[in-house]
């Protein structure tokens, strides 16, 4: 008699690019791949925020500003999202960036397209019983999954994991997000400043006009982002208090009056830029339970996708080896 082996069914919490990256692999290798995100698209942190204005619409991307390419896999990818118009080169911010085209999530609802994605699922904790997984959130999940893999930031993926692997989580438990109020503010007319990118001046790390990135079109348009310092002063003040000082802080570095304001919204990442571990990813083969993420590797878009590269192909290693062995 033959046997049939199923692939495994994994679920993966989180769509932002570690996430998508680790389950583009495991799906090229046949597995059954699930991704729940609790926001309603996917991105992470490669964000991208539209707010309608009387001069059309302004488009924002708020998280992630670009990213670099260094690895060749990672280069390889970039190509083909280079190829189908969804990246671009940014010299304004640098030689070597590279933006999402006509938005930063561009490239990842492009790798999001290809799965079985759920959003809007916050999922808190995780259950097991008889080898199998189920996830535990705001909304019940049927499913029972073999392998289940955390692609979140260090603080959210530590109490999850602290119950299933403590040895595994001791690295969530020790790495720390520095945090980052984030303005975006869309203006009737041009500010006066020449230069696209404002860096370091006063309370602002980083500024730059959304609007004259490549592909991007509609009104005046900034995002602002306060120092890790600043914002972690001032972690816990309401939004409507935080605009007054992004702005006063753009209009020092303008060097005079702001035009008026057609739209502006205010976010707060709470683990904006994670300090990076080196570990590179988290797998537990004997109950099935992982991680990846820029903070096992570092600050850095790309980290996030080698990350999960590395994590799946480890999966699909000790999935080979179990195999062997039976």
């Amino acid at each position: 008699m033959t046997i049939v082996a199923t692939k495994p069914s994994v679920a993966i919490i989180g769509a932002g690019m570690s996430g998508l990256a680790c389950a583009g692999t495991l799906s090229e290798a046949g597995w059954n791949v699930t991704i729940f995100e609790k926001s309603r698209g996917a991105g992470g942190r490669m964000a991208t925020r539209r707010l309608e204005t009387s001069h059309g619409t302004a488009s924002f991307d708020f998280g992630a500003q670009y990213f670099t390419v260094r690895d060749p896999g990672f280069a390889r990818q970039v190509a083909v999202w280079a190829d189908l118009g969804l990246a671009s080169r940014w010299p304004d911010a640098r030689d070597d960036a590279w933006i999402g085209v006509p938005t930063m999530n561009a490239v990842l609802r492009n790798l999001a397209s290809h799965h079985d994605l759920r959003l809007g699922h916050h999922v808190h904790g995780l259950a097991r019983a008889e080898g199998k997984w189920r996830l535990l959130g705001n909304h019940p999940v049927a499913d029972q999954f073999d392998k289940i893999v955390l692609a979140l930031p260090a603080e959210q993926t530590a109490p999850i994991m602290t119950l299933h692997d403590f040895e595994l989580a001791r690295a969530a438990l020790f790495a720390r997000s520095q945090p980052c109020w984030t303005g975006m503010f869309a203006f009737a007319e041009p500010l006066a400043l020449e230069h696209h990118i404002l860096r370091d001046a006063g309370l602002i790390t980083w500024a730059a006009r959304n609007s004259a990135k490549p592909g991007r079109d509609g009104p005046e348009s900034w995002v602002v982002q306060a120092a890790p310092a600043w914002s972690t002063a001032n972690l816990e003040h309401a939004p409507d208090v935080v605009a007054p000082h992004l702005l006063a802080a753009l209009a020092d570095a303008n060097g005079q009056a702001l035009p008026p304001l057609l739209a502006s919204s205010i976010h707060r990442w709470r683990y904006a830029l994670s300090a990076g571990t080196g570990i590179g990813n988290l797998w537990n083969a004997d109950i099935g339970i992982g991680a990846c993420g820029d903070w096992l590797l570092g600050p850095r878009v790309e980290c996030a996708w080698i990350s999960g590269q590395t994590l799946a192909a480890r999966m699909l290693d000790t999935a080979t080896l179990t195999g062997a062995s039976q």
